[in-house]
């Protein structure tokens, strides 16, 4: 199972920065994931790392091009990098940023966003592309007027999920399906690795959950504080 740390190491030191990628790889991680925002909600200017404008209006952001060169080091050599769009229509500059540092083949881009993923594939079709579902941008769990509806939505998705990602795999639109924890079912698992793809679950923040997510079979898990995952057994490599 990979290990993947969220923004970084959220818990650890603030996501989508420096410091927080390298708490990441100091706790042993596979895969880091951060989020690229850009500038306009029209997908033009800069494209920061950020995950919502609130993030960037917090900080002095680093751009995609000052992340990129910071994960060329030979520091990274070896750690995968999920690199999560959070908005459509700045799939040409993602791409060509990441052929220029010679990124590519270590490269997995998450979105929730299907018209992106298929402009990706066209784009280059070597970088492997993840859907994110559900396609929520804040956990609706969080405020009482709308957990209900999420819990009875998570029900149909968890029933129909396994279906709908098997047949994406099959015909070559996605490569990996990045799943919330509260969706992932056995027969979830099972259709994704069935039709050759792999399953990643995030964000998940307790040790319990992780190891259950690992018997389950799961490609990756997520999580804010990849301490959780603890030491590597004795022999075991990477992923």
């Amino acid at each position: 199972m990979r290990r993947v740390g969220h923004k970084g190491a959220d818990l650890i030191a603030p996501g989508n920065t420096f410091a927080s990628f390298q708490a990441a790889l100091a706790a042993d991680v596979d895969m880091i994931e951060f989020d690229v925002l850009p500038e306009h909600l029209d997908g033009t200017g800069e494209l920061w790392l950020a995950h919502d404008y609130e993030d960037a209006a917090s900080r002095t952001p680093h751009t995609l091009e000052e992340g990129l060169a910071h994960f060329a080091d030979a520091a990274y050599d070896g750690i995968e990098l999920d690199v999560d769009m959070k908005l459509p229509g700045y799939e040409r500059e993602v791409v060509e940023a990441l052929r220029r540092h010679s990124l590519i083949d270590r490269t997995l881009i998450s979105t929730m966003e299907l018209v992106s993923i298929d402009r990706i594939r066209a784009l280059e079709p070597r970088v492997r592309v993840g859907l994110s579902v559900p396609k929520l941008r804040k956990d609706p769990m969080k405020r009482p007027h709308t957990a209900v509806l999420a819990f009875a939505g998570a029900a149909v998705i968890r029933r129909l999920g396994p279906i709908r990602a098997g047949r994406l795999v099959r015909e070559g639109r996605i490569d990996a399906l990045m799943a919330h924890w509260r969706l992932v079912t056995p027969a979830l698992v099972r259709a994704v690795h069935d039709a050759g793809g792999e399953l990643y679950v995030w964000t998940v923040d307790e040790q319990p959950r992780i190891e259950a997510l690992r018997v389950m079979g799961v490609a990756g898990v997520i999580t804010n504080d990849p301490r959780l995952f603890g030491e590597r057994p004795a022999g075991a490599t990477a992923g």
